[in-house]
């Protein structure tokens, strides 16, 4: 499928969560002028604890270096987790180009600001050991749901169930957090006379109109497996690959 532009966040490459194969047969059915990548792309945080580095993931790479090669404009924006690469914003790095953040603007003349999205999180900004403790837990959840979901598979229960979403979604701190993130980010919008922002970060995929700012989250490779598309008329889409690339599921668009 041929589309304008694409927008993925939090991948997190170098460890055991990263799903590479489903986010390979994502990137084989989907083709485009342009690709994002808004952070957390490699984690470094965890590759300091330990590297799980698949072939797959290093396809991966191969893989987005071949599109940059081959014309499509590729864009990395460094996140928390591959912050090291923020010493080298304004480089490129072959055909990929490296900055703090764009504004890009769709088919349909909507200007959006483009970025990783830990700027607003006063946990990440200010509390740094409390956010490294919070991964190595999310990463924990993350291991123990790959082992529900081969029993789930085991006893042939279909669909697919999230422990670390369900954490999500029932603690009231984390859904407190996620909203707090969300109206921080789109004051930011506001202030700055954009029409809405693409992000990633939270791991926490959406795609909305919120006070009049559309509001887009990527999500994340490691538990949700989810994107962004713009069409070529310009409209976003929220796409859900699962199960290796076997279904793709789009949840939203804005028009």
């Amino acid at each position: 499928m041929r589309v304008r532009s694409i927008f993925l966040s939090d991948i997190h490459l170098g460890t055991r969560g990263c799903q590479a194969d489903s986010l390979l047969a994502f990137l084989r059915h989907y083709e485009a002028e342009h690709l994002f990548l808004l952070g957390d792309i490699v984690d470094f945080w965890a590759m300091k604890r330990g590297i799980h580095w698949t072939a797959a993931q290093n396809t991966v790479v191969q893989k987005v270096l071949r599109r940059a090669r081959h014309g499509e404009k590729v864009m990395l924006i460094p996140g928390n987790h591959d912050e090291a690469l923020r010493e080298y914003v304004g480089a490129r790095f072959g055909d990929i180009q490296l900055v703090a953040e764009h504004v890009h603007e769709t088919a349909d003349g909507r200007r959006l600001l483009l970025l990783h999205g830990d700027e607003f999180d006063q946990v990440t900004r200010h509390h740094r050991w409390l956010a490294l403790l919070g991964d190595i837990g999310y990463n924990a959840l993350v291991r123990m749901n790959a082992w529900l979901s081969w029993l789930r598979r085991s006893l042939r229960i279909s669909g697919y169930w999230s422990l670390a979403g369900y954490a999500k979604r029932r603690v009231k701190r984390a859904v407190s957090f996620i909203c707090d993130y969300e109206d921080a980010v789109i004051r930011t919008v506001r202030e700055r006379g954009l029409d809405g922002i693409v992000c990633g970060h939270i791991h926490s995929a959406a795609l909305r109109e919120k006070d009049g700012v559309v509001y887009v989250n990527c999500g994340d490779w490691v538990d949700s497996c989810t994107a962004i598309v713009e069409h070529l008329n310009g409209a976003l889409e929220l796409i859900e690959w699962r199960h290796a690339g076997t279904q793709v599921v789009p949840l939203r668009a804005v028009a």
